[in-house]
């Protein structure tokens, strides 16, 4: 559900309820169909405020994690994230101490950063003596290789990754085989793609 989804669907409850006490005494069956939907609504809008519950209130992170609602969550040494609604899988992560939120892709070769991300993460970013060319939905275009001195989410802190960087990324920030492959195991259960690493970190 979309921020735009949300405010349509708190404008329509303001018009069906009122709407529900109106024709109450007239048609009880309807009433008791749209208080049903209504409800329904505001459980809807509850499960996304708490999706989104780094916007509005910290606490609110507790519930969600009870309810399994939490997208990325540690077990033992696994880091463990849901498929997102648009079927992908999204991680938290932090580049050299700045918060991003990458897309895992097992069919990308190497991690791919936004300029904007390289920049933030003051990564020195160099040309390559042989000029890498990658292969994107937009075509093939040309990066620039840089360094990670730390990738950090979970239990998995990767050193000295390797990326590449470009403008044509956009702001598109990509996790790719060169990071998988640093794992000691990464597999799909149940539309969860759970992390295992070599060495796991403290989770804090």
């Amino acid at each position: 559900m979309t921020l735009d989804g949300v405010h349509a669907l708190l404008l329509g409850l303001l018009i069906l309820l009122p709407l529900s006490a109106l024709i109450a005494r007239r048609v009880p069956v309807l009433r008791i169909a749209l208080n049903l939907l209504s409800w329904a609504a505001i459980f809807g809008v509850g499960l996304f405020v708490l999706a989104q519950r780094e916007k509005f209130d910290p606490y609110l992170g507790q519930i969600a994690q009870a309810l399994k609602l939490d997208d990325q969550t540690v077990v033992g040494e696994e880091v463990r994230i849901r498929m997102s609604p648009d079927g992908h899988f999204w991680a938290r992560v932090t580049v050299d101490g700045v918060k991003r939120r990458m897309l895992v892709d097992s069919g990308a070769t190497i991690t791919a950063l936004s300029t904007s991300t390289a920049d933030a993460a003051g990564l020195k970013v160099e040309e390559s003596l042989i000029p890498v060319l990658l292969r994107t939905a937009n075509g093939t275009v040309q990066a620039q290789t840089a360094s990670v001195d730390e990738l950090r989410f979970g239990t998995i802190v990767a050193r000295k990754l390797p990326v590449v960087v470009s403008p044509a990324f956009g702001d598109s920030d990509v996790l790719g085989m060169n990071f998988l492959s640093r794992l000691k195991t990464w597999r799909v259960e149940n539309n969860t793609l759970i992390l295992t690493p070599h060495h796991p970190q403290d989770f804090t």
